[in-house]
């Protein structure tokens, strides 16, 4: 039996999103008509699927409450291509707006909303004018060193594992030559291969690296289960980390990142319970529609 959807396209620098409202969970898409939906040729288009569900209508969302009471809203992120992800710092931004236009949350200036993700809660605030900030919680080196190898890159090269919420491989390339010359539509290659996959960034130091007291570097990704996107928002964050670590002691707090499809702040403060990273940029809903899915 087929069944209408109604749903919102947004995006954050061009990561772009299909959005429904699901508030009691009665609607179960399956991996595939996910992957229907997104698909860019036959379907909506999208990097990703997010349905807005309350956290007390899942098994996932209980454990958000557990964490906060306030965690009224859980972001039921799926990747483009039917597969569950944890986190997306560009899509809890977009989600947040979502929520807002929605009518099903109202914010006062300044003020966090908590947000249930797989990862955990994530809390987003409005900056004014279209963006928005995310507080993506304590992040970690995890994974080790693994070798990267991509399409178009004459030799395999180190990269870094970050969590920050999701797994990612960050890897430092020479110049924009290099970076520019990489065919993401081949996913890169890990050695050794993390079980649950992870996403892959390449960056690029600008020149100079630190201007006005924040850090500037150029990034591109390939993300597990979407392919290659025009930004990623936790890739950003943790991008940026990567590029402080190698950089060392005195490596600025504050990072401006530079993707195909626009600009996202980083930065980093210090919690009571470790450093925290938060990732802001824009956040935009392009458009209404209605599809009908069997």
């Amino acid at each position: 039996m087929a069944f209408d959807l109604r749903f919102t396209k947004g995006h954050g620098t061009g990561n772009d999103f299909v959005l429904f409202s699901d508030p009691e969970g009665d609607v179960q898409l399956t991996p595939t008509q996910i992957a229907a939906v997104c698909d860019r040729h036959f379907g909506v288009g999208g990097d990703g699927l997010i349905r807005a569900v309350r956290s007390d209508r899942l098994v996932d969302g209980a454990a958000a409450i557990a964490e906060d009471p306030d965690a009224a809203w859980f972001m039921d992120y799926w990747n483009a291509d039917g597969s569950p992800s944890e986190m997306c710092g560009n899509g809890i931004r977009v989600f947040t707006r979502y929520l807002i236009d929605q009518g099903l949350v109202a914010l006062a200036d300044g003020e966090w909303i908590p947000i249930g993700t797989r990862a955990g809660v994530r809390r987003v605030r409005e900056l004014g004018s279209g963006n928005f900030e995310a507080d993506l919680g304590v992040w970690r080196l995890d994974g080790g060193e693994p070798l990267v190898r991509a399409k178009n890159l004459h030799a395999a090269r180190p990269g870094l594992g970050i969590d920050v919420g999701n797994p990612h491989v960050v890897v430092a390339l020479a110049d924009d030559d290099e970076l520019d010359g990489l065919d993401l539509a081949y996913v890169p290659i890990l050695e050794p291969e993390p079980q649950a996959g992870a996403n892959v960034e390449f960056v690029v130091p600008a020149e100079p690296l630190v201007e006005a007291g924040r850090g500037r570097i150029r990034m591109r990704v390939h993300e597990r289960g979407s392919g290659e996107t025009l930004s990623c928002g936790t890739g950003a964050v943790a991008s940026a980390l990567a590029v402080r670590y190698w950089a060392g002691e005195g490596a600025p707090d504050e990072w401006v990142v530079q993707v195909p499809g626009g600009v996202v702040g980083v930065r980093m403060r210090t919690e009571p319970d470790g450093e925290h990273v938060l990732l802001s940029g824009p956040a935009e809903l392009v458009f209404d529609g209605v599809l009908s899915l069997a």
